[in-house]
């Protein structure tokens, strides 16, 4: 399929067994022929070996890059490093970037791909479902800082990304499990067809690839009106987001996955958009439904620290100017972005979940 997202579009491949053929796929895609494989330290063993030695017998002269796997690793310093490795290793404006990874990996090589010799072309490679259907589609890439994720960054398409269905047999039950918070805010900001769809069918009787390349449609198409998120049009794709990486923040990043957080988030924000946006209980009541029936969770335990959500949540790159602008639902298949939100409202959602 294909991303038109902007001015700059990418070639998408969904498949199976896609892996022993990334080298003869990215050939149709790419003429440089030195790379950089960028994965980390958990993936790198797993893959590592099956996409180097497909590409070296397309022609290509892989060099694998392997960092630290985690979120505290997405540093400006990480990226240095790897650019370091890069020039070591020979290669120039002439070679391209490999990210074989999940979202972290997806994020950072994008960004060195932006940024080495002043951009290189960059093929993704995602691992992880929520890497699919999230952040292989719309070119945002970027690391984090110590006030919060992704601060430093680039809008860059990658030039190809190859989804492969069949390395998520290896993802543990909840990493699987956390992609589909991503696929279900999809549906609740976007297209109400397929979240009835999804709670009809649930995780067990779901069309992966179908989903896969439904969720990639909706995300390009509100990318396309947008590309550099400046007119609000692309923001509806953080619903749940704003209080969702606040709870990823507070918990130090160790206590909720990415898409845990977000669909925490969304709880709330639908609770925010029952009072501000004129959401109907029974809907919010559906997504919350929804949300528990793909194993997401929709409260925070006890003894969570509440406060350091308040604290994380004005690091907010939504929040311009100390004004906040938050994304609210008025209806399952449609969002906007909302500046009627109180902190007042937030705080009541979050002390709700």
């Amino acid at each position: 399929m294909h991303s038109n997202a902007g001015n700059l579009s990418s070639e998408i491949v969904v498949g199976s067994n896609l892996l022993n053929q990334v080298g003869s796929i990215i050939a149709k895609h790419v003429s440089q022929k030195r790379c950089a494989v960028i994965s980390d330290a958990n993936i790198a063993p797993i893959f590592g070996k099956r996409v180097t030695t497909s590409l070296t017998n397309a022609g290509f002269q892989p060099v694998l890059i392997k960092i630290p796997a985690g979120e505290e690793f997405k540093t400006l310093a990480q990226a240095g490093k790897i650019c370091d490795e890069m020039i070591a290793a020979g290669l120039d404006r002439s070679s391209f970037v490999v990210g074989l990874g999940g979202g972290v990996i997806g994020d950072i090589s994008g960004f060195v791909a932006a940024i080495f010799q002043r951009g290189i072309p960059h093929v993704q490679i995602p691992t992880t479902l929520l890497a699919m259907v999230d952040s292989s589609i719309g070119g945002k890439t970027g690391v984090n800082t110590r006030a919060g994720k992704n601060l430093l960054g680039a809008v860059r398409h990658p030039a190809l990304v190859i989804d492969d269905v069949e390395v998520l047999k290896t993802l543990p039950p909840r990493e699987f499990r956390q992609g589909f918070a991503e696929i279900i805010k999809q549906a609740i900001i976007a297209d109400a067809k397929l979240f009835n769809e999804l709670k009809n069918s649930g995780p067990k009787k779901i069309d992966l690839i179908e989903i896969i390349q439904r969720s990639i449609a909706i995300k390009s198409r509100i990318v396309a009106k947008d590309e550099l998120d400046r007119t609000g049009a692309r923001a509806i794709l953080n619903f749940g987001h704003t209080i969702g990486h606040a709870i990823e923040r507070a918990g130090n990043y160790k206590i909720f996955f990415h898409g845990e957080a977000v669909s925490l988030g969304m709880v709330a924000a639908g609770a925010i958009s029952i009072k501000c946006a004129g959401l109907t209980s029974a809907e919010r009541d559906a997504m919350v439904d929804l949300l528990r029936k793909f194993d997401l969770p929709n409260s925070l335990p006890g003894d969570f620290p509440r406060e350091e959500i308040f604290k994380a949540i004005k690091f907010d790159k939504k929040f311009e100017q100390g004004e906040i602008r938050f994304v609210v639902t008025p209806k399952i298949g449609s969002a906007y972005l909302s500046s009627d939100v109180t902190i007042d409202d937030i705080r009541e959602a979050v002390e709700a979940l």
